[in-house]
């Protein structure tokens, strides 16, 4: 059996597997933040602006036509996400006006049934009545208004971007962020999925997640109203996808001046649509203007590969296994052994999650089952106490 000692020498000699707080350095942030974005990279590009990557989705679509353009363009995109700034803009992407005329009416609709309704969301960073947040827009969306939907998402620059960065078979989903006059900005962070998580949990999973999360998803943004500078569209800071513990450093008070520090916004016009790495540290900026209400369609769109092989009802699981466990805790078992069978039954991760009745707060993600069923254990629930608990989930 090979000794505990020799196998710390050979560990000293290699990458380490696990990002920790002693890998967040702004002085390294900082060096791969400032690298210049240079224009000669990306040849398809209309111009650069800030470090974000800009381009004319007429002259895209003229490209379309050709035999090897399709491929060409989607590779650029590529580029620019993986290895450039992280951020792009399709400018004129929604170029009919009676298209986005219909949405933003269908958007602005459901957004005032939900305020009469009383079950307006405010956004996850900010009180409702200055952000108004709609959870599960997309489906929102095609039942108010089929005929409206469809022509929408219909969007060839949609497809284009999202085949570019997921392959085919994407998964679209969407929420409404309508930041009114007044609205605050939100702190500097990561998006989904390791962005939903807090520093102690990202640090639990090894570097080769922390890459990983950033390709399965693809975040953006249609502008649905002009998006001046005074109505504080979306800020940015070019790069910051390229820093590997950026997941948990974007936790860190001195990431996060740094970052406020850094932050570059392209003003946005109707139509125009945004997007971007998720692991790119941005934020929706403050409204300062008088009467703008500025109304985004946030585009949180995933691969198809981030699933299970096999449909599993783990609700009907846990409520089969919870008696069990009752017993085996009291019977002796170690913290250990009752959190490794919880692993194996419970979904480990709150999303997919109905967002209206269990909405993120801040960086926080919402309980996901094994949360639920350790505190049930913890706290040595009655069975059918944690079965209606399931269920509200």
């Amino acid at each position: 059996m090979m000794e505990l000692t020799t196998l710390s020498k050979r560990s000293q000699t290699r990458a380490p597997a696990y990002y920790s707080l002693g890998d967040c350095r702004v002085d390294d942030f900082a060096a791969v933040v400032e690298q210049p974005v240079d224009l000669d990279d990306f040849p398809l590009v209309d111009r650069i602006d800030q470090g974000v990557v800009i381009y004319d989705s007429n002259s895209l679509r003229s490209l379309l036509d050709e035999a090897t353009g399709r491929r060409e363009v989607q590779a650029e995109f590529v580029r620019v996400l993986d290895e450039g700034p992280g951020v792009l803009v399709l400018s004129g992407a929604f170029d009919e006006d009676n298209v986005l005329d219909a949405a933003t009416d269908v958007f602005r609709g459901i957004i005032e049934a939900e305020k009469l309704s009383g079950t307006a969301a405010g956004d996850h960073f900010a009180a409702p009545g200055a952000n108004d947040r709609v959870w599960n827009a997309l489906e929102k969306f095609a039942v108010a208004d089929p005929d409206a939907f469809i022509r929408y998402y219909a969007n060839d620059m949609l497809a284009l971007i999202s085949e570019a960065w997921l392959g085919p078979r994407y998964q679209v989903t969407s929420q409404l962020n309508q930041v009114n006059p007044g609205g605050k900005a939100q702190s500097p962070h990561r998006d989904f999925h390791l962005g939903f998580q807090t520093m102690e949990s990202a640090q639990g999973f090894p570097r080769h997640i922390h890459r990983m999360s950033a390709m399965l998803t693809l975040q953006g943004a249609v502008a649905h109203v002009d998006m001046p500078m005074e109505t504080g569209p979306t800020f940015l800071i070019p790069n910051s996808q390229k820093y590997g513990p950026g997941y948990i450093a974007s936790h860190l008070p001195e990431f996060q001046q740094y970052s406020n520090d850094r932050t570059v916004q392209v003003p946005l016009g109707r139509g125009d649509a945004i997007f971007f790495n998720p692991a790119l540290f941005h934020g929706a900026g403050e409204n300062v203007s008088d009467d703008v209400r500025r109304l985004g369609n946030l585009l949180q769109i995933s691969s198809a590969f981030g699933r299970a092989m096999e449909s599993i009802d783990r609700a009907r699981m846990i409520r089969a296994i919870y008696p069990s466990l009752l017993k085996w805790k009291a019977s002796g078992a170690s913290e250990v052994d009752l959190r490794n069978a919880i692993a194996a039954s419970a979904e480990g991760y709150a999303f997919p999650s109905d967002l209206d009745s269990h909405p993120p707060s801040g960086n926080e993600p919402p309980p996901a089952q094994a949360d639920l069923v350790t505190m049930a254990l913890s706290e040595e629930w009655p069975p059918n106490r944690l079965a209606n608990s399931l269920a509200s989930l």
